[in-house]
C-alpha cells in the first residue's frame, strides 16, 4: 500500500511538473500593435547593461538590481573586439562568457535581447571591431568588402555556438536578436544590412524576432521588410514625433525605443554628463501608457576597463573610463536618486499580483589611506626591442593593437630653430631630443606642429605617441594610430621628411608593465615611466583611486587593468572592485606618461567624476574675440518652421565656400537663445557633404558650466545633443552665429537643421541669416 501512495505522489508530481513546464513562456512574436508573450501583450521593459563593463563576481548583484527596478528583461551588447583580439582567436571564457551572463539573467526572472552587431558603438574601442582589420589598409568596414564579411560570418557563427540555444523556444530566455546598429547613422546600403540579417540567421538565430535599430530620421534608409523596426531617442524628447513616421509605414507594429538614453558619456576635458530625472521617469510613463516598449540605455553603464574606452567623431573626443552614464544604478552597482524615482514608477506597471523583488544589498565601500609608490621605470631605460622601418607607418602595421609606440631617428645638424611637423600624431603625443621633452601635442586640440630648437648632427629625435582609444562613431572607426603619414622638419621655406625609424612597442598589458626593470627611486621628471608599490588591507571592498596628483597614463591592481586617467578631468578617481581585492599586500602598477606631482594614491569611498583641471579642451571663442559681418552679404535669409522636425533649406542658387556662417536672429519663445541639435551642408548635388574636416570656427555663446551645450554638438551626429548658447552666467542677447570651417571649398546649394529635440524649449530659431566665404571671415 505503501509503495503504492508512492507511486501516486510520483505520478502527481510529475503531473505538476508538465503543467509548469507547459506554462512557460517559449514563444515571443509581433502581433498587432503589440509584442505578444505565449500569446499575450507583452510590453518589453529592458535595462541595458554591458558584460566587459561589470566584473564577474558582480554579473548577478547587477541583474538583480535591474529585476528590483522593476525591469522584465536584460539588454546587452556583444563586443567583437573583446572576443577575438588577435584574428582568429576567440574566447569567451571567464569574464568573457556571455551565455553564463544570459543564464543568470534566466536564474533571475529576466529576459535577454542580444545586439550582436558586428559594429555596436557603445563608445566602446572602434565601436567593437577588432583593431586587427586595420592591418588591411584598404579594408571596407561597415560595407560587404569580401574579407570583412568572412571576418564578420567567422565571429557570429561563434555567438551563435555560445547563443543560439539559449533561445526562448529552446528553453532559454532570449526573447529578440538585433541586426547591426544605427546603421543610418553611418550610411545607406541595404544590401550590406541584409547580409548581415542572413549571417546572423545562419548562425542559428531563426526562432526569435529579428530587429534593426535607428533615428526617427533615417530608420527607413536602410530598413528591411522582414525585420522589427526600433527608435532610439533620448531624455526629454518629444516621443509621438519620433513615432508618428513609423505608425505611418506601418500602422499594425509594436513600438519600442530600443534605446532610450536616460544620460550621457563623458569626454575627457568636458563637464560630467547629467540628465533629468524628472523628464526621465515622464517619457517612461508615457511610453508605458501607450504600451511602448523599451530599452533603457543605460539602467547601469559600469566601467570601460583597461583600453576599451574609445572616442567620439567626427571632431576627435576620447571618452572617459567610467561609463557611469548618470544611470539609475551608479558605476560600482549602487541605487541613485534616479534609481528610486524610476521604480516608485515601475511598481505600477507589473504583472497583476506581482511585486517588485527587494533591492538587493551593495557591495560594501571602503578607504585606503594614502601610499607610496615606491619603484619607478623610466621607459628610456626600458626599451623593449626596436623593429625597423624606412618610412612612418602606423601602430597596427607592426602588429601592436593598443598601448604606446615610439618613434626614433637621429637628426642632422641644423643651427637654426625648425618647425616639426607631424602628419597624422593620434593621439597625444610627447617629443623628445636626446631624451629631453621639447613639446606636446594634443588631437584633441587639433595640435600638429611644434618649434624645436637647433640640433647637433646625430641628435636622437624620440616621438612616443599614446593613443586614447579608436573612435567608435560615423566613418572614424577607420583610425589607425601611432603616426599615420609623415613626419618633417621644416625651415627656410625647406621641408625635409624624416626617414630610418626605429620603432619601440609598449603594449597596454600587465604581463608588459609587470616585467619592467623597476628600482627605488624619486619621480622620473617629465618622463613616461612605470612606478610600483603595494598596499595592505585588513579587509576588501569597492574603493575609488584618487589619481588628482598624477598626469596621465593607466593603473594595473593585481593584475587587473583599471582603465585611463588624466588629470584634466572631469574623471578624476578610478573605480577599484572590490572582489579584484585580497587581504594582505596588494600589488599596484602606475604607468603614468608624463610624471606625477606625487608617487602617491588614496583609495576614496566615492567617485570624483566632475573635476575639470586647467582650461577645457573644447573653446569655440578666443578671449575678446568678435565675429565682424560688416559688409559681408548674406547668401539667405529665411525662417525656420516651428517643431522638433529636421528642416532642408535650398539656396535656390550654388554658392562655392568654405566657412559657413549662420546667424540666428530671433527665437519661436521670444527668449534670447539659440540651440542647433545638427546641421547639414548639402552641395550642388543635393547630397550632404562629408563632415569629417569639420571645425567650429567660432561660436559667440556656448553653454560649458551647466551641461556640454558646445558648438561641435552641431555635427557630431548626434541627435540628441545639441549646441546651446550660454544660459548658466551671461546671457548674450541676439543675434548669435555659428562659424564653420568645412575643410575644404566646395560648391553649396543648401543646409539641413535640425532644432533641439524637446518641445516647447529654448533656443528654437525663427529667423536667420547664412553667410559664405572662400575665405575666413573677420573677427
Amino acid at each position: 500500500m505503501k509503495n503504492i501512495i508512492l507511486f501516486l505522489l510520483t505520478i502527481m508530481l510529475f503531473q505538476v511538473q508538465i503543467g509548469t513546464a507547459q506554462t512557460k513562456p517559449t514563444k515571443f512574436e509581433i502581433g498587432k500593435q503589440t509584442f505578444l508573450l505565449n500569446g499575450e501583450p507583452f510590453v518589453v521593459k529592458a535595462a541595458e547593461m554591458h558584460y566587459p563593463r561589470i566584473p564577474k563576481p558582480y554579473w548577478e548583484q547587477r541583474i538583480r538590481m535591474a529585476k528590483a527596478l522593476g525591469m522584465n528583461t536584460i539588454c546587452l551588447y556583444i563586443f567583437w573586439n573583446y572576443h577575438e583580439m588577435e584574428e582568429g582567436k576567440f574566447d569567451f571564457s571567464g569574464e568573457k562568457d556571455i551565455a553564463a551572463f544570459c543564464r543568470l539573467a534566466q536564474k533571475n526572472g529576466m529576459y535577454v535581447i542580444v545586439r550582436p552587431g558586428p559594429y555596436v558603438c557603445a563608445e566602446w574601442e572602434m565601436g567593437g571591431l577588432p583593431w586587427w582589420l586595420l592591418k588591411k589598409k584598404d579594408i571596407g568596414l561597415r560595407t560587404q568588402d569580401t574579407y570583412y564579411m568572412q571576418r564578420v560570418k567567422l565571429f557570429m557563427q561563434q555567438v551563435g555556438q555560445q547563443l543560439s540555444g539559449l533561445q526562448l523556444s529552446k528553453g532559454g530566455n532570449i526573447l529578440m536578436i538585433q541586426v547591426e546598429n544605427e546603421y543610418g547613422a553611418y550610411g545607406t546600403n541595404k544590401p550590406y544590412v541584409a547580409a548581415v540579417r542572413d549571417i546572423v540567421k545562419e548562425a542559428g538565430f531563426t526562432d526569435i524576432p529579428l530587429f534593426q535599430c535607428d533615428w526617427s530620421s533615417n530608420f527607413q534608409n536602410n530598413a528591411l521588410d522582414d525585420l522589427l523596426w526600433t527608435i532610439n531617442f533620448g531624455t526629454g524628447a518629444n516621443i509621438d514625433a519620433q513615432f508618428k513616421k513609423l505608425k505611418e509605414l506601418r500602422p499594425q507594429t509594436p513600438l519600442m525605443c530600443s534605446e532610450f538614453w536616460s544620460g550621457w558619456f563623458d569626454h575627457w576635458g568636458a563637464k560630467h554628463e547629467t540628465r533629468s530625472a524628472k523628464a526621465l521617469v515622464d517619457g517612461m510613463k508615457e511610453m508605458l501608457d501607450n504600451h511602448i516598449s523599451f530599452s533603457l540605455y543605460m539602467t547601469h553603464g559600469g566601467t570601460s576597463f583597461g583600453h576599451w574606452a574609445g572616442a567620439n567623431f567626427p571632431n576627435f573626443s576620447p571618452t572617459c573610463t567610467s561609463y557611469d552614464y548618470d544611470a539609475p544604478i551608479s558605476e560600482s552597482g549602487r541605487p541613485t536618486a534616479k534609481y528610486f524615482e524610476i521604480r516608485n514608477l515601475l511598481k505600477n506597471y507589473l504583472p497583476k499580483g506581482d511585486s517588485l523583488s527587494p533591492i538587493p544589498d551593495s557591495i560594501p565601500t571602503i578607504s585606503i589611506p594614502p601610499f607610496s609608490l615606491t619603484e619607478v621605470a623610466p621607459i628610456f631605460d626600458n626599451l623593449p626591442k626596436a623593429q625597423y622601418s624606412e618610412q612612418i607607418k602606423s601602430m597596427e602595421f607592426f602588429g601592436q593593437g593598443y598601448g604606446s609606440i615610439m618613434y626614433r631617428t637621429k637628426l642632422s645638424e641644423c643651427k637654426l630653430s625648425q618647425n616639426l611637423v607631424i602628419t597624422e600624431a593620434h593621439d597625444w603625443t610627447q617629443v623628445f631630443i636626446n631624451g629631453v621633452r621639447v613639446g606636446i601635442l594634443s588631437r584633441m586640440r587639433g595640435e600638429s606642429s611644434l618649434q624645436i630648437p637647433a640640433v647637433k648632427q646625430g641628435d636622437v629625435l624620440d616621438i612616443l605617441v599614446e593613443p586614447m582609444g579608436r573612435m567608435n562613431f560615423g566613418k572614424g572607426i577607420y583610425d589607425w594610430k601611432g603616426i599615420t603619414e609623415k613626419v618633417e622638419l621644416q625651415s627656410q621655406n625647406q621641408s625635409k621628411e624624416l626617414r630610418n625609424w626605429e620603432i619601440f612597442n609598449f603594449p597596454s598589458e600587465y604581463n608588459f608593465a609587470k616585467h619592467q626593470k623597476f628600482k627605488k627611486n624619486a619621480i622620473a621628471k617629465d618622463v613616461a615611466a612605470y612606478y610600483k608599490g603595494t598596499f595592505n588591507l585588513q579587509k576588501t571592498g569597492d574603493t575609488f583611486l584618487d589619481m588628482r596628483h598624477w598626469s596621465k597614463g593607466m593603473v594595473w591592481v593585481n593584475g587587473h587593468a583599471l582603465g585611463r586617467y588624466w588629470e584634466i578631468g572631469p574623471q578624476q578617481t578610478l573605480y577599484l572592485p572590490g572582489c579584484w581585492l585580497k587581504t594582505g599586500e596588494n600589488e599596484i602598477i602606475v604607468l603614468d606618461m608624463a610624471s606625477p606631482e606625487k608617487a602617491y594614491i588614496a583609495g576614496l569611498k566615492a567617485p570624483i567624476l566632475d573635476e575639470l583641471k586647467g582650461n577645457s579642451a573644447y573653446t569655440s571663442r578666443k578671449l575678446g574675440q568678435n565675429l565682424s559681418l560688416t559688409n559681408e552679404k548674406a547668401v539667405y535669409t529665411g525662417t525656420f518652421s516651428p517643431g522638433n522636425a529636421w528642416q532642408k533649406v535650398d539656396f535656390g542658387k550654388v554658392v562655392a565656400g568654405r566657412y559657413f556662417c549662420l546667424e540666428a536672429l530671433n527665437s519661436y519663445g521670444g527668449d534670447d537663445f539659440s540651440a542647433i541639435a545638427e546641421l547639414e551642408i548639402v552641395g550642388e548635388d543635393g547630397k550632404f557633404l562629408a563632415r569629417n574636416k569639420w571645425k567650429i570656427v567660432y561660436a559667440d555663446s556656448e553653454e560649458v558650466n551647466k551641461a556640454n551645450n558646445i558648438a561641435s554638438n552641431v555635427f557630431d551626429l548626434q541627435e540628441s545633443t545639441y549646441w546651446h548658447t550660454n544660459y548658466s552666467s551671461t546671457k548674450a542677447k541676439h543675434p548669435h552665429q555659428l562659424v564653420i570651417d568645412l575643410g575644404e571649398e566646395k560648391n553649396i546649394s543648401g543646409f539641413a537643421y535640425l532644432p533641439r529635440p524637446e518641445a516647447n524649449q529654448t533656443g528654437m530659431i525663427k529667423d536667420y541669416k547664412v553667410y559664405l566665404k572662400t575665405k575666413p571671415f573677420k573677427f
